[in-house]
């Protein structure tokens, strides 16, 4: 068995590849440097990040699949699955040997597993645009804490920038700790506190957080919600069709 062991980063991972046509050592297994390792191994490489590499490695990619697949291939990092990374090399390595690339080949496992997870991830930021909930704050940034099932937020950040360009933001994932902040200009990756995050995970800020009108405003929604509820027409199985019961906890009309 060969393996390799990288820094969990999508450039680590082209790295990989590099690493592999150059030494022709293809692996079995790519490991994090904290995945615990296999007990027996032949071989054993830590491959080193290099971006220039890296580099190589993509803009050899963008000449043999579209940019539809391109983004697909990202998606699919960004679902986090522990299949992903040797799902993604052998793809990878699959689209370099082949004349054409493979990238509309249904027939091979690997292509659907790809088309089938960027899917998922796709969905998922779709979602999580339908359901961010803005909350303001005392110091006039709008702030909504999400818990997205995949690393989404870098998906969803162009869709915020246009709709909110000219006021402050941070969406922040609970997940995974960390957020990203738009002060109207630049969107900056942010991480919290533990202690902040236990708050964060609840959905709501404390009173003493939020402006003099938030807390006026979302009673005002919950009451608007309320009103134009048909009580006879109530039907939870298609509410959470429709809406997924996990985002609930961050919608006010739900609290």
């Amino acid at each position: 068995m060969i393996v390799f062991t990288y820094d969990n980063t999508f450039d680590g991972l082209l790295s990989c590849v590099f690493f592999a046509y150059e030494q022709r050592k293809f692996p079995d297994l790519i490991l994090s440097e904290f995945d615990q390792k296999p007990l027996f191994i032949d071989e054993q490489y830590y491959v080193d990040t290099e971006k220039e590499k890296s580099k190589r490695v993509w803009k050899g990619l963008e000449k043999k699949i579209s940019k539809f697949a391109q983004n697909m291939l990202l998606s699919v990092w960004l679902s986090e699955l522990p299949e992903t990374t040797m799902l993604l090399f052998r793809y990878i390595r699959k689209n370099i040997d082949h004349p054409q690339g493979i990238e509309m080949n249904f027939g091979d496992d690997d292509v659907l597993r790809i088309k089938d997870i960027a899917q998922k991830v796709g969905t998922d930021a779709r979602k999580l645009i339908q359901f961010v909930r803005f909350q303001e704050t005392a110091d006039g940034i709008w702030f909504a804490p999400v818990s997205p099932r995949y690393n989404v937020l870098s998906l969803i950040v162009p869709h915020f920038k246009s709709r909110y360009a000219g006021q402050p933001w941070i969406i922040y994932d609970t997940v995974r700790n960390t957020g990203l902040y738009y002060d109207t200009h630049t969107v900056q990756e942010i991480t919290f506190s533990q202690k902040d995050l236990v708050e964060l995970k609840s959905g709501k800020l404390d009173n003493e957080k939020l402006s003099d009108e938030e807390a006026f405003f979302q009673k005002m929604w919950k009451e608007y919600f309320q009103s134009i509820t048909i009580k006879e027409r109530i039907n939870l199985k298609l509410q959470r069709q429709h809406m997924p019961k996990r985002y609930w906890k961050y919608l006010p009309e739900i609290q």
